[in-house]
């Protein structure tokens, strides 16, 4: 495996991940964060954060000459995206293959697509069951507030 982090490719479209750089990041080229930087950044734990490099779902982290960690915002980019994929309830194992199809290159874009495309396709399902579930919530709330108002002009 070459030097590329998880979010480049070789051409000149990059995958910006999860969106925009959060405020408290420092400049490019001064991004060495400590795993307890990135613990309190991310709200991930330290064991999260060792995990997901042991599993392959993080790329490479480069370390120190003492052989502490030193993420990048790059590392944080990626693990704001990781954060959304876990929101969709995207199993692990297809995190780590989205993440090993990246690291493999730009010739995988049809089967991150597919990926992706399926993931995107369970949301859309898991939005509608719970748009059904606030429905009959809706109903509840509403037939309570008017058997409450109902008493309460009972007993005055």
């Amino acid at each position: 495996m070459d030097a590329m982090t998880v979010t480049e490719t070789t051409d000149t479209r990059t995958d910006t991940c999860a969106g925009p750089p959060q405020g408290d990041r420092r400049p490019d080229g001064q991004d060495k964060y400590t795993i307890s930087e990135v613990a309190a950044l991310t709200g991930l734990t330290a064991h999260t954060l060792r995990w997901y490099e042991r599993i392959g779902l993080m790329p490479h982290i480069d370390r120190s000459h003492t052989g502490q960690r030193r993420y990048t915002n790059r590392d944080l980019d990626w693990l704001a995206l990781v954060g959304k994929l876990r929101l969709t309830g995207m199993p692990v194992a297809d995190m780590v293959r989205y993440a090993e199809l990246v690291r493999a290159g730009d010739h995988t874009y049809a089967e991150r697509f597919e990926l992706l495309k399926a993931t995107r396709e369970d949301v859309l399902a898991r939005i509608a069951e719970l748009q059904g579930t606030l429905a009959v919530l809706d109903r509840k709330i509403s037939f309570y507030s008017d058997a409450g108002r109902a008493l309460a002009s009972e007993r005055a």
